[in-house]
This record gives C-alpha cells, structure tokens and sequence, in this order.
C-alpha cells in the first residue's frame, strides 16, 4: 500500500512537470506571438502627387503593432499625402524626469521617413513629476516651461530633418487643453518665448508654430474657452510674435460647404481667413499658416454632420479653393486619417480609413485629386431633385 501510494505521488509529480514546462512554453509563445508581424523598411518611397498642400492628421503614438504604423503610412503615401501631423506627448516619452524613452516616437518617424513623409509634431501632456498633484495631463505649471522646453528642444534635436514644424501645445483657448484653467493668452505666450531660444538652439531649420485655436464662439470670461479670433488677438497684444514662426489652424466645416464665407459669428471653413485677417493686422502675415485640423463628418445621426456624397466633394472643393486663394497656406491637413481603435462614435465618421482597415471611398477621391485624374467637380454629389 505504501508502495502504491509513493507511485502515485511521484506519478503526480511527473504530470505537474509535464504541465509546468508546457505553461512555460505556451507564456513564452504567447510573447514571440505579441511582437506581431515583423515591420522591415522598404526601399526609400516618394510621394506621387501633383498637390503638396495635401496632408492628414494621424493618431499613431498609442499604436501597439508596428506593422499597423507601417501600414497606415504607407496609405497615407500612396493616397498623395506629403505630410502628416503626429501627436508626440512629453508624458509619454519623459514619463520619469532625465530619462527618454524615445522608441514610440522613433517607430512612427522611422516610418514616415522611409515613405517620404513629413512630420509637423504636436507636443503636450504634461508628465506627473512636473505638475501638481490632482491636476489634468493637460496642467503646464509655469514653473516647468523650462523642462518642457528642454524635452522639445531635444526632440527637435534628435528629427532634425525628419522634423521640419512643432506645434506647442493644442488648443489652449479651451479650458479642457489649458488643464481646466482659466484660459490665459499671456501665459500661453510666455510658454513660447521659453521654447522658442532652446528648440532653434537645438536645430535651427526646425519651425515653432502656434498651437491650433479650436473654433469657438465662447466669449470672454467664459470658464470653458475663449472665441479663437479674441484668443489670437490677445496673444498678439502679448508679445507673442517674436516666438513663433507659423500658426496652426484649427478650421471646420461642419454643415457648409467650403465656399461658404466667413463671419465672426459662424463656425465654418473660411474661418480660416479671419485668422489670417489678424496676422495681417499686426504686420505678422509672411508667417505661413497650416491647417492641422479640419474635415467634414459623415456620421447619419450627428447634427454636425452631412451626407458621406457631400462629405466628399466639400473635402475636394476645400483643396481647391485653399490651392487657388490662400497663397498663405502650407498645408492642409484632414482630421483623421485612422484612429488605432474605434470610438463607437461620430468621431469615426472622420476617419479616412478605419481602424480595421477599411478603406474609405473618400480615400480614393482625394487620391484621384492627388494624382490628377479627377472626371468632375460634381462626380460625388448626388444628382439634383
């Protein structure tokens, strides 16, 4: 009986063996499985298009597989993007103080340079260690402009000619993106006067550009933003203008078409040039301008939204229109190309290609514009009634 027993103790431990070297074996599996599908660089690309102003706004810096980095500019190339603009958050990369972790960044300009792309870097979000506790991401103490000034200075460092525009911070005329703070045009322009020395320190062809003003109509002492053309004003009256070397826009076209003309009570694509109106009082319009944020949704049940047959042909009429009258502008570039997940929400109506994927028919319009071979200004509208 003794016997038996121990035969079948050690039989057990025998089996526990088997299954313990097998749970190692599947872990170790499961790691080489998570790498994903390996993402080599192809020979150099170049981007074949007949309208350079063409440019989206990816969403790749929360992008696991590097093959979907991969894949996603490889799309935007082969649409007739020349550029793209990339959020790179300093939370992200100096998550602990003195210490960068640039591969993240590193994998997105990696790519965009092997398909002949260039980047307009966004930077923002601020890291634990340099704001106060119980704070938003969003929170920039004045006290750690220096800090955030050496990270971007050292991003700038590291694309030089990968690089070539930083965008400092987005839309800080929202309280939401000023860390739910009073909106405060004189603090946004002494963010860039502590920027602007270091960063062309650092890399001297790079080009600061402010941040894109979310278009809004929110008056003054209101505690959810402030209207962006007052913003844009302030920040001139600020002193600001020796610390940029271009502007971001931010400009939407919602319900109009791009033609539509612009008032100072109207939210629509045009909006653009009472921006730019502003520049030109102040004596600062030789800066050039770029549009980092704009589009049309197609989403059926989104009361800012229109037709997917109109979403496309507005998109295409505001090329042209942006080509032929605003010799001011550098680029256009469309929100969003893909988000790396859906949203369940109007905000994929944006997409171009979707997370999964799916190519879009607005992809192809804007490649047949891109290449030239377009058949007609009113080939995606539907027919009249």
């Amino acid at each position: 009986m003794i016997a038996a027993d121990s035969w079948i103790h050690a039989s057990v431990r025998q089996h526990w063996r088997w299954y313990l070297r097998l749970g190692i074996a599947w872990y170790i599996l499961s790691l080489l499985g998570a790498i994903g599908p390996r993402a080599p660089l192809s020979p150099q690309q170049v981007v074949q298009t007949e309208h350079p102003h063409i440019c989206v706004h990816t969403r790749l810096i929360d992008e696991v597989w590097e093959w979907k980095i991969q894949r996603t500019l490889q799309l935007v190339r082969e649409m007739g993007a020349t550029s793209i603009v990339e959020f790179f958050p300093w939370a992200y990369i100096e998550g602990t103080e003195d210490y960068y972790d640039w591969e993240p960044a590193d994998r997105i300009i990696r790519h965009a340079q092997n398909q002949g792309l260039t980047v307009i870097a966004r930077m923002g979000l601020v890291p634990n260690w340099a704001r106060p506790r119980e704070s938003t991401l969003n929170e920039l103490p004045e006290e750690a402009f220096d800090d955030f000034a050496q990270f971007v200075a050292d991003f700038a460092a590291r694309y030089a000619g990968a690089v070539n525009q930083i965008i400092i911070w987005n839309e800080p005329n929202l309280a939401f993106e000023w860390g739910f703070r009073q909106v405060d045009p004189a603090g946004y322009a002494r963010l860039l006067q502590a920027v602007y020395e270091p960063v062309h320190a650092a890399n001297p062809a790079v080009m600061i550009l402010v941040a894109g003003l979310a278009p809004t109509l929110e008056p003054e002492g209101s505690p959810n933003g402030l209207n962006d053309l007052i913003y844009l004003e302030k920040l001139y009256e600020a002193g600001a203008a020796d610390y940029f070397d271009g502007i971001a826009i931010h400009t939407y076209g919602f319900t109009d078409p791009p033609e539509a003309p612009p008032a100072e009570d109207v939210l629509n694509f045009r909006r653009a040039e009472l921006l730019h109106a502003i520049t030109t009082r102040f004596g600062d319009d030789d800066k050039p301008m770029f549009i980092t944020e704009t589009g049309w949704n197609d989403h059926p049940r989104w009361t800012k939204a229109v037709r997917p047959a109109q979403r496309i042909q507005y998109t295409l009429d505001a090329f042209r229109y942006a080509e032929a009258n605003w010799p001011w502008l550098d680029k256009l570039c469309l929100w969003a190309f893909r988000y790396t997940m859906p949203t369940f929400s109007y905000p994929d109506n944006f997409e171009i290609v979707t997370s999964g994927f799916q190519i879009k028919p607005i992809y192809y319009a804007i490649q047949d514009y891109a290449l030239g071979r377009e058949t007609g200004t009113s080939l995606w509208l539907p027919a009249p009634e």
